[in-house]
């Protein structure tokens, strides 16, 4: 018997290459008049959204565009993007880029709809609205943000807070694979694995199960499973391209409907504390977050297995047993090796004596923790963070 559950998706999702030089004619209709896009400087230097900025003021916008986005964007860039938005009082908002920039436009859009304190909308449902008109165009195939309900900003302590609600959901995503054929290999493998934990964690999501979000995770790890390699050794390879643009669209869309756990409760204060990029971050630490919930879990043993075939459709059988689980731990720990990620916490600047810092931080990602297949303490966190030390 299926438990009761509520899915909630995106209006129109469009997957077509070269949809950007077009994009009016999806976006234009329920974003009105004057168009903010939210984007960040590096893809205003490569002119990669030129073709939809000519797209959207041919069609009559009255285009604002916000290019200031960082990684990990601050609390300080989001209100000055806020007070952008109102100033040119904008009828809708177009995030353009990676999660960054979608997080920011989401955010955006809110605030400058509904004027509600951003403080009582942190968390899981908090949000009034209502929003402006929202459309997402991603650059890159990782974070799914264009089909998810989630904003992450990095507060003035390095805390990653969140918004989470349906009001965040996007109105389209707009897919193009043309728009990641130049990511450079070290970003198309860590959003792609990035995107493959959103899958695992959907699968495995103890709150929020339902088939929908199953069959979609199922679906997300063969398309990015089978294309990340390719997509990294061939940057060109539009094929290996739009099956990872579309597995991250996918898996986010699972995700956003059956929350992530652990993985990301112990990435989070990476980024924050030391600014390694989100989908790094996940990878540093997913084999080892893989292997303590298999190690006490019978449910993440049999979800892993069911999953193995589909990420990793060369390893052996799997069983449900531990030696099954813990393979496929250890195909991930491999699969970031084979597409040049660092693999240990010190290679990318974190020290020993920071482990325990990272340990309290993780901590205070309840709202992700709730939804891990085991029970993690604060020793727990500490052990998984020295063992990808």
């Amino acid at each position: 018997m299926v438990s009761p559950f509520a899915f909630r998706a995106v209006k129109t999702i469009l997957f077509d290459p070269g949809a950007a030089s077009r994009l009016a004619e999806t976006v234009c209709p329920m974003l009105g008049e004057r168009v903010m896009m939210v984007t960040d400087p590096g893809l205003m230097q490569l002119g990669l959204p030129g073709p939809a900025m000519r797209s959207l003021q041919e069609a009559g916008a009255e285009l604002t565009i916000f290019h200031e986005v960082e990684a990990d964007p601050s609390l300080g860039t989001l209100m000055k993007a806020v007070e952008k938005a109102k100033a040119d009082n904008v009828t809708g908002v177009l995030g353009f880029g990676g999660g960054s920039s979608m997080d920011v436009a989401k955010l955006v859009a809110l605030l400058a709809g509904s004027g509600e304190d951003l403080d009582e909308a942190w968390g899981v449902g908090n949000a009034k609205g209502p929003r402006l008109p929202l459309a997402m165009v991603p650059t890159t195939a990782g974070t799914g943000s264009e089909v998810t309900p989630v904003a992450i900003i990095t507060m003035p302590d390095e805390e990653k807070r969140g918004v989470n609600s349906p009001l965040l959901i996007p109105d389209a995503a707009i897919l193009d694979p043309e728009l990641t054929l130049g990511l450079p290999p070290h970003v198309t493998a860590a959003t792609g694995i990035d995107a493959m934990v959103h899958a695992v964690e959907a699968y495995t999501s103890k709150n929020a199960q339902n088939p929908l979000s199953q069959s979609m995770a199922r679906e997300a790890l063969q398309l990015l499973g089978q294309n990340i390699e390719a997509a990294v050794e061939r940057p060109g390879d539009i094929t290996a391209r739009g099956a990872m643009l579309l597995g991250a669209m996918l898996a986010g869309q699972a995700f956003a409907n059956a929350p992530v756990g652990a993985v990301h409760a112990l990435a989070y204060p990476l980024g924050g504390r030391f600014h390694v990029s989100h989908g790094l971050s996940n990878s540093l630490v997913l084999p080892h977050v893989l292997r303590f919930n298999a190690a006490g879990s019978e449910e993440a043993r049999r979800a892993y297995s069911d999953l193995s075939p589909f990420a990793f459709p060369g390893l052996p059988k799997a069983d449900g047993s531990q030696a099954a689980a813990a393979a496929f731990a250890e195909r991930f720990a491999q699969l970031a090796k084979d597409v040049g990620l660092p693999t240990k916490l010190r290679e990318v600047g974190i020290g020993r004596g920071h482990l325990d810092g990272l340990a309290g931080d993780a901590m205070k990602q309840t709202r992700l923790l709730v939804n891990n297949p085991r029970e993690m303490t604060e020793a727990d966190a500490r052990l998984i963070y020295e063992q990808a030390y």
